[in-house]
Parts: structure tokens; sequence; C-alpha cells
């Protein structure tokens, strides 16, 4: 079992609370000036991500988040996104994140893109710390760090350009030399040289999707998002698509983290992280036969069980117990009866024993 997750337990310096507690206060508190509270808190967190954090980019991981908070405000309410989310995805990584609508993984994405920011915790990608980027350093983030793929494809293409204008756009922004070159270079990749003159209203929306990757790739970014990319398509185009993914990842080492509610696609993910109630909850990983057998028409995705399930321990030694399992014992209240035997450790209802 891999031990993905880090969790971060630091304390607050003032009052040597938990991250998580202190955010729990400030919603309680909410009407003592709670843009103070939070400032001052988020100040202190980024202050804690020095430069002393930040190690060499080559040697890094791809993403590293700690105790990753964030706070959406009303003048009615607050509500916490994210509760002190934990992952670190390494470079070359094709990572899938799932989870219900509301559970974060949108939020999360929207940060490492940089569309977003964290109310507290630590964020580093590519090395760089999140916290600290100006107002240049982070369009030069979004610019040439990260590539954004959305569902909505009119957020991706340009309607009042064709396919080859629209790959070419985001290069004008940089100091690439081959700038048709490489346009026609990502047509070629993404299956689409014969629709180049093509603008977006002749375009179907698989061939769409297909243009908004080569988009994304323009800039040549460390770090390839891509949010339900196959949920408004067939399954032959979603299969192709994931299959592009995949030979992004295996020839050119793409790293990638896709976030879907697609079964069929995390069923073939290497690597499944979901999210629940703003925290890392499972993951999933490929089982060597399927990793071995990637290309085989003859395995039912949908049916088989290709994937190990492990809950995620924290630093705490917090885990979340997986739904269909808590459902399943039934508990009247939040307790649960806890034992242990010949190393396995045992959950139970502890009503069960009186009924």
């Amino acid at each position: 079992m891999r031990n993905n997750v880090k969790n971060s337990n630091k304390k607050n310096h003032k009052d040597n609370k938990p991250v998580s507690e202190v955010k729990t206060d400030m919603a309680v508190k909410s009407e003592e000036k709670p843009e103070e509270i939070l400032s001052a808190v988020t100040s202190e967190m980024a202050n804690e991500a020095t430069d002393n954090d930040v190690t060499d980019n080559a040697n890094a991981p791809m993403v590293l988040a700690e105790n990753l908070v964030k706070i959406y405000k009303t003048p009615e309410l607050e509500v916490l996104a994210l509760q002190g989310l934990d992952l670190r995805v390494e470079r070359g990584e094709l990572t899938a994140i799932i989870g219900n609508s509301g559970s974060g993984k949108s939020t999360f994405l929207n940060m490492l893109g940089g569309l977003d920011e964290p109310s507290a915790g630590k964020l580093f990608v590519d090395g760089k710390n999140l916290f600290k980027l100006s107002k240049k350093e982070k369009v030069l983030y979004k610019r040439d760090t990260v590539g954004f793929v959305w569902q909505n494809n009119g957020r991706n293409l340009l309607p009042y350009m064709n396919a080859f204008e629209n790959i070419i756009t985001p290069m004008q922004l940089t100091s690439e030399k081959h700038k048709k070159e490489r346009a026609l270079e990502l047509l070629d990749l993404v299956g689409m040289s014969h629709r180049k003159n093509s603008k977006l209203n002749q375009l179907s929306g698989g061939e769409q999707q297909r243009i908004a990757i080569a988009i994304a790739l323009a800039n040549k970014p460390k770090l390839l998002l891509a949010d339900e990319p196959t949920g408004s398509v067939d399954r032959k185009t979603a299969d192709y698509i994931f299959d592009l993914f995949k030979r992004l990842n295996s020839e050119y080492g793409q790293t990638i983290i896709i976030v879907t509610h697609d079964v069929a696609l995390s069923k073939k993910v290497q690597r499944v992280v979901a999210i629940r109630d703003g925290k890392i909850s499972s993951e999933r990983i490929l089982k060597e036969h399927y990793i071995m057998n990637s290309g085989s028409s003859e395995i039912n995705w949908l049916e088989e069980e290709t994937q190990d399930e492990f809950a995620i321990v924290d630093k705490a030694g917090r885990i979340q117990i997986p739904r269909k399992m808590l459902d399943s014992l039934a508990l009247k209240d939040n307790k649960i009866k806890v034992s242990f035997d010949d190393s396995i450790i045992r959950l139970e209802n502890p009503l069960k024993e009186e009924n």
C-alpha cells in the first residue's frame, strides 16, 4: 500500500490549536470580524510556507498539498469547501480525482490552476509556493506551468477562430520560435489535422474536446488539468480521449490530473483519489493484471473490480470509513465499537450485541 497522503497537524502559534479547530472557531465567531481572523490565520500559514520549503523543482513532487483549507463566505454564512486536504502527486503521474458534487474536487482543481486561492495550508506545484506568487508570477504560472481542459467547450475555444488559430493563439504570449509547426504537430497528435480550418460550430463535441486538449498543451505545461473531459461526449469518444491522455502520460511523461464522474474512465486510471467532505477519504490503485492488459478489448471495465481500494490514515491516526461500509453498520449515532484481533481491526455497531 502506498502512503501517498501526508497530513499536517501544525499548531496555530497564538492559541496552540490545530488549524482545523481554528477554522471551526472562526465559523462560530463570524460576528467577531471574521475577515480579520481569516486574514491573520491565512497570513500566518502563508508565512510558515517559507522559501525554505521550496526544493529543487526537478526533485520536488509535481503537486504537494498539506492541510489545505478553503472557506467561501457570504454575508449570511461561511462554507468549508476544503477541510484540511492532503495530497502528493509525483511527476509523470496520471491521477483521477473523484467525489460527489460539493466534495471539494473542483475547488482543488481551480487552486491548482491558479484560478482560486487557499484560505490556509500549503500548496506547491512544480516547486512553486502558490501562497507567495505575485500577480505577475501568477500570470506566468498560468501561462507556462498549467494547461486546463474544461468540460464546457465554450471556455476552451474562441468561436470566431478556427482550430489552428485557437491552438496557436496561446503561443503568441511566449518565445516559441516554431509556432506554426507546433500547432500542426498538436493537431496531428489529437487526430484533428483534417479539421484545422474548422470553427467551433463546425466541430462535434468530441472534436471540440480534442482541440481543447491541443490548446491546453500549446505552451508545453508541466501539469495538465482536466475537469470532466468526457462529461459531454459518447462512450466511444470518451474512450478515445482517455487513450489520448494515456499516450500523453506514457510517451511524453505528461503529468495529468483528471476530475471525473465517469466510472468507466476512473476504473482504467492507475491511481484514483476520492475526496469526501473536503478531505482525501480513500485511494484506489489499479491491479497489476489490468496494468499489463490495459489495451485488451476483452476487459469489461465497468463490471470488473480493476482496482484495490485503500483508506487513507493521517498522522493523527484518523481514517474516513467508506460510505457503503458505514451505511451497512446502521449506526444510531456517531459511536462505533472498535476491536483488534490478530492484526485485524474490527468495526461493529455497539447496539448489535444488545439486539
